[in-house]
């Protein structure tokens, strides 16, 4: 069988390996994410989006990384304790994880050969970069940090329909 979205795992801010294929029929949302970031208050409207279409089939995947400016230097019990503190965050966070160069995460690396950013570059440029996975797994869209997940909602409530 071919590499796809659900042959990774992840493990969650508890410790747990969570294989993706657990996942198979939702339409997923999976976010590099950061505490200490100019974007940070997306996790806000990620929350948000999560609320509203969790029961249709939405799931939010929260993966932290340290490697844009250092904005999430946190362990990464301190990185789960502030997302729920801040921003009331109930999706599924991972712990943190490398998504550019060698090191990087074996399903970032993936996510990136799908849907490459702007003039096919691979590279995730900074914090909150999001990937829009239909219910297949098949990987629809790459959205860069400054698109917000309410301007993004339009398209997870489309998959959703």
């Amino acid at each position: 069988m071919s590499e796809n979205i659900y042959s990774f795992s992840g493990v969650t801010m508890q410790g747990k390996e969570v294989p993706l294929s657990g996942f198979k029929g939702k339409v997923l949302l999976v976010v590099n994410t950061a505490s200490k970031c100019g974007f940070t208050p997306q996790f806000k409207g990620l929350e948000e989006l999560h609320a509203k279409y969790k029961g249709k089939g939405l799931e939010i995947l929260g993966f932290p990384c340290n490697q844009f400016g250092k904005q999430d230097p946190g362990s990464n019990d301190e990185i789960n304790q502030f997302c729920e503190l801040n921003y009331g965050v109930t999706f599924t966070m991972f712990q943190k994880v490398d998504v550019n160069g060698d090191n990087a995460h074996p399903l970032f690396k993936y996510l990136k050969k799908q849907a490459p950013g702007v003039l096919g570059t691979e590279a995730i440029k900074w914090n909150f970069t999001k990937f829009l996975v239909d219910q297949n797994g098949k990987v629809l869209e790459r959205y860069a940090p400054t698109d917000t997940p309410e301007k993004i909602e339009k398209d997870v409530a489309r998959l959703l329909a």
